[in-house]
């Protein structure tokens, strides 16, 4: 039960992340986290943000370094949750849509998120804005499970450069992001640099069809924008090359600039068990 097409049967998102999340060995992080408790366990240089209280001034007299005294205690991680809503999300192989794939990989981590008790949040990028569909709190995984089933993918790509004041937190925060990173200009470049920051991880998910990225197909072919809804026929024999090479030329361009510290990017395929799709991108975390 771990392709997205086997997991369409069971026709249950909550049951579908168990299935998968059952088959994760590893864990989304290491439950002894840094924190400021009594018990001392090492020093770090001191950081925009940090109570000034944590300092230790007696270590700075003799030193002139601002250290923070850290401590081995339990606490929260905050998973932000992000879905695109875009229509090319809508993009189907073998019955196995973008958008089921991202719900299904998306409510999986959700699953594991709620079984150590971090707090979650679930937003979707949609028509060029960022909209909260599930927040933190008192049953956060099955709000996020009722934001992922109703989620629907719709209209073009493009949004206003605001900077998403929701990702500014200063306490520890991984931010999971699902898309196909299809762009207009460098909007997701622009955006993963705003997001980016010290102490924060970010995990990147590219889903993309086999055909999509093969160009396997025969005869002529008629293909819709599934943003704007524009037809085009097109001879694949005559196009295949002209389309790889810009297609793959972009992908090249896009792990590329997504090289950004606490930046992980996976590319996974639309007919990759979704389980070894997890289990292998979380192997790309490290704390700090």
């Amino acid at each position: 039960m771990s392709l997205a097409q086997d997991l369409i049967k069971v026709n249950n998102l909550q049951l579908a992340a168990k299935l998968v999340s059952d088959l994760v060995v590893l864990g989304l992080h290491n439950s002894k986290r840094s924190g400021t408790g009594a018990e001392f366990e090492q020093y770090r240089h001191y950081r925009p943000g940090d109570d000034p209280k944590s300092i230790d001034w007696k270590l700075f007299a003799r030193t002139e370094k601002h250290q923070v005294r850290e401590s081995a205690t339990e606490s929260t991680l905050t998973i932000n949750f992000i879905i695109d809503l875009s229509g090319s999300m809508n993009y189907t192989e073998n019955s196995v849509s973008r958008l089921y794939f991202a719900k299904i990989l998306l409510a999986s981590f959700a699953y594991l998120g709620f079984k150590q008790n971090d707090e979650m949040n679930l937003f979707a990028l949609k028509n060029g804005k960022l909209e909260l569909l599930a927040s933190q709190g008192k049953q956060s995984f099955q709000k996020i499970l009722y934001g992922l089933e109703n989620a629907k993918a719709v209209g073009n790509w493009s949004f206003e450069k605001v900077n998403f004041p929701e990702f500014q937190s200063k306490n520890k925060e991984l931010l999971i992001f699902a898309s196909d990173f299809f762009q207009t200009d460098n909007e997701f470049y622009e955006l993963i640099n705003r997001w980016s920051r010290p102490g924060k991880q970010i995990l990147l998910y590219q889903i993309l069809g086999e055909k999509e990225v093969n160009f396997d197909w025969e005869g002529v072919i008629k293909f819709r924008d599934l943003e704007t809804g524009k037809d085009k026929e097109l001879s694949p024999n005559e196009t295949r090359n002209a389309y790889l090479k810009s297609f793959n030329a972009y992908l090249d361009e896009l792990e590329s600039e997504l090289k950004i510290e606490n930046v992980n990017f996976f590319r996974c395929q639309l007919n990759d068990p979704v389980a070894e799709v997890l289990k292998n991108s979380l192997k790309m975390l490290k704390w700090s």
